[in-house]
């Protein structure tokens, strides 16, 4: 049986991703959603054309993400694609937050996607393709998002990676960093989006738009997937400078290397 799964199915990236999957997957028989919340999933799951599987399940509770591997071992299904974007994010200076609050954060946005991305490469295979969800905050850290970005960076760092580590078992892995996205999140991080700046508002991109680029970067085989020209612009001077200062300790490396071989 090849499934798909998609995390944080019940609003949002997440459901967008399940709509789109449903119409552009011809080899899936199945499509696991996972969220907290059993009602908007199943409500989704009933719109679908592709058989569907409705997994209430809170991944920011370890206890659950266990539960979660002996229904895979149960199930020992072929997964062709996994898509993570349950995520959890709150606006504020780090020293007003409270722990519960950053330590939930983390637990979903860092723990919760590398658990479940080393639990479902059992199940995968040559052609399987990962998406993980990061954000353009991932490029650069950011006051008073603080511990929301720095779980980004992780994200980011750990896609890019992974990719690298599966690239001989032929498993693709694309990680997404758009800016700011039109979904329930906005409301979640920022209240009644007061908080949020003009620049941000001037650069939120709509949900269908960003997870449409998602999926065809994904078929092209893209190691990340960034929508809209301000952030591509961001992510491509971040690559810039991040290049530069390698070629500056490239630089430095050997010219050290060549005064100890003079010292000689």
């Amino acid at each position: 049986m090849n499934i798909a799964i998609i995390t944080g199915a019940s609003s949002g990236m997440g459901r967008e991703f399940a709509a789109q999957i449903d119409t552009q997957l011809c080899r899936t028989d199945e499509i696991w959603l996972l969220a907290r919340r059993r009602e908007p999933m199943e409500e989704l799951a009933g719109a679908m054309r592709t058989k569907t599987r409705v997994i209430p399940i809170d991944l920011a509770d370890e206890r659950e993400l266990k539960r979660f591997r002996e229904v895979l071992s149960i199930a020992a299904p072929k997964i062709t694609m996994l898509v993570c974007c349950a995520g959890v994010g709150r606006h504020g200076l780090f020293a007003g937050q409270e722990e519960e609050e950053l330590s939930a954060m983390l637990r979903l946005n860092v723990t919760a996607q590398t658990m479940l991305a080393g639990m479902c490469l059992p199940y995968m295979r040559r052609g399987s393709k990962i998406i993980l969800f990061a954000s353009g905050a991932a490029f650069v850290p950011q006051p008073g998002f603080a511990v929301y970005a720095a779980t980004k960076a992780y994200a980011y760092s750990f896609g890019r990676a992974l990719r690298r580590e599966l690239k001989g078992r032929g498993i693709c892995v694309t990680t997404i960093c758009p800016g700011p996205v039109d979904t329930p999140f906005l409301e979640q991080a920022y209240g009644d989006r007061g908080d949020m700046s003009g620049l941000k508002r001037l650069t939120t991109q709509r949900a269908p738009r960003v997870v449409a680029k998602a999926i065809d970067d994904c078929k092209r085989g893209r190691a990340v997937s960034v929508c809209g020209l301000p952030m591509q612009a961001l992510y491509l001077a971040t690559q810039t400078a991040q290049n530069i200062a390698q070629l500056f300790l490239a630089c430095a490396e050997a010219l050290s290397g060549e005064r100890k071989e003079t010292g000689k």
